[in-house]
């Protein structure tokens, strides 16, 4: 990999290396900072083309046939990449405070850190000689690529300079440098009246504070020298921890590109190793059954965790409605209550945001919606409009105090907790209901195969989303930004409800006209997950077509699929055959399948 800003045409003052001199390493060295070396012997300058310092001539003597040949083993140039990653190398030897073995580094490597200019105003920068600094700027000037460059980085330096005065009490000295200096340059005059407005600070910390600044000295400097360095070529300068940062890229990419990666995310370098590239094992992933819950006697129509991950909710053809807590450190699931008297069965069901309540729902011939509390097991409103209503779909305000709902027949309600309603839409033949963050706008999609936006306080409506077959089922992606949907005859289709497209079409499962439910899931939502009518669950990664896993074991159409969405390991699974199934990792994981190491794949492969 080569660092970014890297030139063609090396600049001699960058890489200076002469020729060599005929193998004479016992030249006197003399280290400078930052690894800055010159070498002399009787005062001319030695090192070899590779900057190795040469090998004795006894030591390359071959003796044959009693003839002795001397002579000096070449060693190759060193490409761009190769001093690119000495420069590298030496960088983050020199912050971990290696100096000398960086000083050796360079000298044997004919490489230098850094320009010589540049280690002045390294230097003058982090002692605060800030006009020294500012004169250092016209020897860089020549070695920058935008002459502008140089009015923001002399306009950084100044302000340091000018908040560093007023910290020390040097009140008329900081106004000479606001009038004086940083006005003349013409530069961020709105930036200027803001620092003129901290003459008014009475002491140190209200300065700091108002200025969001660390205050004189070393962490204040640094944060400096690493916007200044942002300017300069990284011939001239190595931008900041450079090498660390190509690291945390290399390692976030093949993240990025693991099919099967399932935790969170950290940028940090220390949670992983650098000498194995990165891979999770498929076992690691939810694609085991974990354990088969039979408690309802007919056909399972919908499960939803609820949004702290406790509980899980199931609703059948058997006209109850299972409530199941899970164990978050066993991760198993127990029956915790039923709440029964759906007569028509129940097929959607919706958790208040606090998850204090639970909405539940039946098919088209359902008039009635039940709003139960789910710590009593009390139904605390039962509601209906009328007896020819289709109420089959429902979505939670953010505020957790209201609630949409709607079905087939026309119907579309804003309802409060007691089920009074608040307002109504008339005429949107609903089919499936969600509320996105902003507490306004509700996305419906209807008979038409769309969805559309409906804000109720201004009663206004927009098309969002078109499609060519009719939309059985759709879930929102927590930032609001991605729509799954479910599409009759085609299945799976990913869109971006911002910019107004399809994104993608998952592959693999089979959607004819029954209304199954997929959903997000796992850490950053980066997998979907759904049900088939050909009895498998189907997941995907979010950036890949084709299935990453298709399990098996449900015996007729799997309806509806819930990922746990605090432990990301943790799938739920509801079928036409009865049963939920619950999804996790290989029960038993060996030491390298748990390093996954073992059956790791990636968007590549």
């Amino acid at each position: 990999m080569q660092a970014n800003g890297a030139v063609p045409d090396r600049d001699p003052e960058v890489s200076s290396r002469n020729g060599t001199q005929n193998g004479d390493s016992s030249a006197a060295g003399a280290a400078h900072s930052n690894g800055l070396v010159s070498a002399t012997n009787n005062g001319n300058p030695v090192s070899n083309n590779n900057g190795v310092s040469a090998q004795p001539a006894s030591n390359n003597i071959n003796n044959s046939s009693g003839d002795i040949n001397c002579g000096v083993k070449k060693k190759k140039r060193l490409s761009q990449s190769e001093e690119d990653v000495i420069r590298l190398i030496g960088q983050h030897l020199h912050d971990l405070g290696l100096n000398q073995t960086v000083d050796l580094l360079m000298q044997e490597s004919g490489c230098r850190l850094e320009h010589p200019s540049a280690t002045k105003f390294r230097n003058h920068v982090m002692e605060g000689e800030w006009d020294k600094a500012e004169s250092d700027l016209n020897e860089l000037k020549a070695l920058m690529h935008s002459p502008t460059a140089i009015v923001r980085m002399k306009f950084l330096l100044l302000q340091q300079k000018y908040l560093e005065y007023l910290e020390d009490g040097k009140v008329l000295e900081a106004l000479q440098v606001l009038r004086a200096e940083l006005t003349p340059l013409k530069y961020n005059t709105e930036r200027i009246h803001i620092l003129s407005g901290y003459l008014m600070c009475s002491h140190a910390e209200d300065l700091r504070a108002k200025a969001d600044w660390e205050g004189k000295g070393t962490v204040s400097r640094t944060k400096l020298l690493d916007k200044l360095q942002t300017y300069l070529p990284p011939s001239v300068m190595l931008p900041p921890r450079r090498l660390q940062t190509l690291l945390k890229q290399a390692v976030e990419l093949q993240r990025e590109r693991c099919l099967y990666h399932n935790t969170k995310l950290d940028s940090g370098l220390d949670s992983v190793s650098l000498l194995l590239d990165h891979g999770c094992s498929r076992k690691q992933f939810p694609c085991y059954t974990q354990q088969i819950l039979t408690e309802h006697c007919n056909e399972v129509w919908f499960c939803k965790f609820s949004n702290d991950g406790t509980k899980l909710a199931t609703g059948s053809k058997d006209t109850t409605v299972i409530i199941w807590h899970v164990d978050m450190e066993t991760r198993q699931v127990k029956l915790m209550k039923t709440l029964e008297g759906h007569a028509y069965g129940v097929s959607y069901l919706a958790w208040s945001p606090d998850d204090a309540y639970l909405i539940a729902c039946g098919p088209d011939d359902c008039s009635e919606l039940w709003l139960w509390n789910v710590q009593t097991g009390e139904l605390r409103t039962k509601m209906s409009q009328s007896h020819e209503d289709s109420l089959t779909s429902v979505a939670w305000n953010p505020d957790g105090k209201r609630f949409i709902t709607g079905g087939q027949r026309g119907q579309f309600y804003q309802c409060d907790l007691d089920g009074n309603l608040l307002d109504s839409w008339e005429g949107i033949r609903v089919q499936c209901l969600w509320c996105l963050g902003d507490g306004r706008t509700v996305l419906a999609s209807d008979t038409h195969q769309r969805i559309r936006g409906y804000n109720f306080e201004d009663l206004t409506d927009r098309n969002i989303v078109q499609e060519d077959h009719p939309i059985m089922s759709f879930t929102v992606s927590k930032n609001g930004r991605l729509a799954l949907l479910n599409v009759a005859t085609q299945g799976v289709h990913l869109w971006d409800l911002q910019d107004r497209v399809l994104v993608r079409k998952y592959q693999g499962v089979t959607q004819g006209f029954y209304t199954i439910h997929s959903c997000f899931g796992g850490h950053n939502e980066d997998f979907i997950a759904s049900g088939s009518e050909d009895h498998k669950v189907y997941i995907w990664h979010r950036r890949s077509e084709l299935p990453i896993a298709e399990l098996t074991g449900h015996t007729r159409t799997v309806n509806c699929v819930s990922w746990n969405p605090v432990l990301p390991g943790l799938l739920a699974s509801a079928s036409d055959d009865g049963t939920i199934r619950i999804w996790g990792p290989a029960p038993f994981l060996d030491v390298q399948d748990a390093d996954g190491l073992n059956d790791c794949c990636s968007m590549d492969s």
